[in-house]
């Protein structure tokens, strides 16, 4: 039977890859307005709050602290649909978001493989790291072309949120469309940076939890054929 602590730490990993999922796929098709910036960080905030919530063996968050995050991302998703905060600090708390969900999401993946080892679930959360890290990249990307004085990419000047996004996943899945090319030496840069990452992680991290859960499911399936197989004592 499971423990009080296994209960309360559900580890549902598989429902922030959905959301993971889905906030990279709306960040490329939706329209850079001001809704759309809204769902977005609500997306980001739900899945942050998700990987917390899911990942704790106590759920030991005091009132004071939930009220606070749950207004901190009131603020800012009414201030993003409403247009009353401003772009900068609006792309801040996307990097911040954006940096703390996977930190958050690596420390419940650890501690869920210490107890229950390699599960379904745990292949859930390392894909939902793979996606943030695209994520991550992207915001990487805007904000270092919105730091340079030279156009991030040689075919747009003023690249959308759709296109950064976009170019990050193709760069990181080494796909290589070539229809949007960095510029700079700090574009190449990161985007080397970025394939090696996104490869490696695959090969590695990636290949040896697939390994591990899918010999786990063959022990198991062994397990039970030598059990039917034992002949009853006596």
């Amino acid at each position: 039977m499971a423990s009080a602590e296994d209960r309360e730490a559900g580890y549902r990993f598989g429902l922030v890859f959905l959301l993971t999922f889905t906030l990279a796929v709306f960040v490329i098709v939706a329209p850079t307005v001001s809704w759309s910036r809204a769902v977005g960080l609500g997306l980001q905030w739900l899945a942050l709050l998700t990987v917390i919530a899911t990942s704790r063996t106590r759920m030991n968050v005091r009132r004071p602290e939930a009220v606070l995050v749950v207004a901190l991302m009131s603020f800012t998703v009414v201030g993003a649909a409403s247009g009353t905060l401003s772009r900068p600090l609006l792309f801040a708390v996307s990097g911040l978001l954006s940096a703390l969900t996977p930190v958050a999401l690596i420390g419940g993946l650890l501690r869920l493989v210490r107890e229950r080892g390699v599960t379904l679930q745990a292949v859930a959360g390392a894909l939902t790291l793979y996606l943030l890290v695209g994520l991550v990249f992207a915001w990487t990307i805007g904000f270092v072309d919105e730091v340079e004085s030279v156009p991030y990419f040689v075919q747009a000047a003023k690249p959308s949120t759709s296109q950064i996004a976009y170019f990050s996943f193709t760069a990181m899945t080494t796909t290589g469309f070539g229809d949007l090319t960095a510029a700079t030496k700090v574009g190449r840069a990161l985007t080397v940076v970025e394939m090696l990452i996104g490869q490696l992680y695959l090969v590695t991290v990636i290949g040896v939890l697939v390994g591990n859960f899918a010999g786990r499911g063959r022990r198991a399936a062994g397990g039970r054929v030598a059990e039917t197989a034992t002949p009853p004592p006596g």
